[in-house]
């Protein structure tokens, strides 16, 4: 089964086809990075910490994190959005290489994370991986009432770069880290976001450092764990 375009006609799930894998490029990239590694890692055991079983992830890309999250038996079902076909058909080749057992937990749609949808709703756990930095600021407002205030997952995991981090990465100050990145924050500019998002949702927050750490500068990625109250 092929992958549907949602647009206009409600959301449409596909579970996967068979198809040859082809090599991963998050972040443009044709390996993966040991931050990009580690953010998954961080990830995966901060999933599997709230005992979700079924899990949406937002702008799932290649399928970096279904990939991993597949072969877990404690997930049941596991489903990716992006709006980026190209990406999802991407997704969809590496994750045809997965047992039939794990393959039949996924699946994928072409939409936007900032409209909700009324099939995502009741999820256990929702991801969203070096994500939201890609959005125009104005979007994160959609985001935020599409993810919270409609769809409203147990729990909500976001990662996002550090900007103080990024000297040490020799990133200089007048760029970001990626041409698709709208913005990078520092660790309070995130820690106020959550804090707001939380507050206005019903939500408690964590935020952790991700990747290398430097003793004034924090982590190379930040990431916020989300848990509703209630």
């Amino acid at each position: 089964m092929g992958l549907a375009d949602p647009r206009g006609s409600g959301l449409c799930l596909s579970r996967m086809a068979h198809r040859s894998a082809t090599p991963p490029t998050r972040e443009g990239r044709t390996m993966t990075t040991a931050l990009h590694d580690a953010r998954l890692r961080a990830v995966c055991a901060a999933v599997q910490d709230t005992g979700a079983r079924t899990l949406l992830d937002l702008g799932c890309g290649a399928g970096d994190l279904l990939l991993r999250l597949a072969r877990v038996p404690q997930f049941t079902r596991l489903t990716g959005i992006d709006i980026d076909l190209a990406s999802l058909r991407q997704a969809q080749a590496r994750l045809a290489d997965l047992p039939a057992e794990a393959r039949a937990k996924v699946q994928l749609a072409q939409a936007s994370m900032t409209a909700a949808h009324a099939k995502l709703r009741g999820y256990d756990c929702a991801c969203l991986v070096e994500t939201i930095e890609h959005l125009p600021l104005a979007d994160l407002n959609r985001l935020e009432r599409a993810l919270f205030a409609d769809m409203r997952p147990g729990h909500v995991i976001v990662t996002t770069p550090n900007a103080e981090f990024n000297p040490v990465l020799g990133v200089p100050a007048h760029r970001f880290r990626h041409p698709g990145h709208h913005f990078e924050w520092d660790r309070t500019r995130f820690q106020g976001w959550a804090e707001g998002v939380a507050a206005r949702h019903g939500y408690s927050i964590r935020r952790h450092d991700i990747g290398e750490t430097h003793p004034a500068l924090g982590g190379a990625s930040q990431m916020a764990v989300f848990a509703r109250l209630g």
